[in-house]
């Protein structure tokens, strides 16, 4: 696992996935900061947690990623379903949360959700359970922890252009008053930023701040999902997609959860990606920064798991 990280990151250091999560004074601005060709899994999927209720794990799929790839959209949609249930607030931040641990049962981890839930909501109900937590897919211990609780979990994940999503998420930072670096600074500064803290979830971790190239590297994340998962639990989406054309990406998704379709969705394009900054030129040096820290990635992604981010 700690080889998967470095390939992602492609400079962070790892260190052991229990290991107390501690501040550091080296991310200044972020201190206070909180369908596509089969592929062969090669790894054996990981045992489930011991304690399996007879109905199984209340969780039963993942809006996965990416962050600022479309998931709130697409939560939304899905909430409308009379068949599904995902969390009132859209992210349970269950699996990455700060008092993880490693030890818990399916029940364990589904008392963790279930306050996420309306009351109603039984387990073993008519209603297909889901999270939208879209960090999930970014980080390998996170994807061993689902793949422990749940190895029938099925993914949705939308991935969208590692360069948009980038500046998208940066913006997203200065907004919060997390970043207060140039775009430019906060690119070239992110293998320090990340180094010592691979392993830090709390919410003020440049893990979750600053990690604006690292989540971009989208097919080393989908290698480490697919040694958990069957390729066929694992539904691709281009976020653009479902922009353009909602009711079709809407109708892969049902059918793909096993549930009836949404009625079409009139109106054509759909404000996905909603954000009050104005983006940088394209041949800005932030921009440029980040095309090169992510050149090859959505050649390697088209590569290994057939998606094509490019028009």
């Amino acid at each position: 696992m700690r080889g998967c990280w470095r390939a992602m990151t492609g400079d962070c250091r790892s260190r052991s996935w229990t290991t107390a999560a501690k501040s550091s004074p080296g991310c200044s601005p972020c201190r206070r900061a909180w369908s596509s060709p089969k592929l062969r899994c090669r790894r054996k999927v990981a045992e489930p947690v011991s304690g399996v209720p007879a109905e199984g794990p209340r969780i039963r799929f993942l809006l996965g990623g990416v962050q600022k790839g479309g998931t709130s959209a697409l939560a939304r949609f899905l909430a409308e379903h009379p068949q599904l249930a995902l969390p009132a607030r859209k992210e349970a931040h269950v699996f990455d949360a700060t008092d993880f641990d490693e030890a818990w049962s399916v029940d364990q981890v589904d008392a963790r959700f279930a306050p996420h839930f309306d009351a109603a909501d039984e387990v073993g109900a008519d209603r297909l359970h889901g999270d939208a937590t879209p960090i999930t897919l970014f980080h390998p211990a996170l994807v061993a922890r689902v793949a422990r609780y749940n190895p029938a979990m099925r993914w949705v994940l939308l991935l969208r252009d590692p360069v948009e999503r980038a500046v998208s998420h940066y913006f997203m930072e200065r907004g919060r008053g997390l970043e207060s670096r140039s775009l430019l600074a906060a690119v070239l500064l992110e293998p320090w930023r990340l180094r010592k803290h691979s392993d830090d979830w709390s919410p003020d971790s440049p893990l979750r701040v600053c990690s604006y190239v690292a989540r971009g590297r989208y097919a080393g994340q989908l290698d480490v999902l697919l040694r958990h998962f069957p390729r066929g639990q694992v539904l691709l989406l281009r976020s653009r997609d479902l922009a353009a054309r909602p009711t079709q990406v809407l109708a892969q998704v049902t059918d793909f959860l096993g549930v009836s379709r949404l009625p079409d969705r009139a109106g054509g394009t759909e404000r996905v990606f909603v954000g009050d900054y104005r983006p940088p030129a394209a041949w800005s040096p932030g921009r440029l920064a980040l095309r090169w820290r992510l050149r090859g990635e959505v050649a390697a992604l088209a590569r290994r798991h057939g998606v094509l981010l490019d028009p």
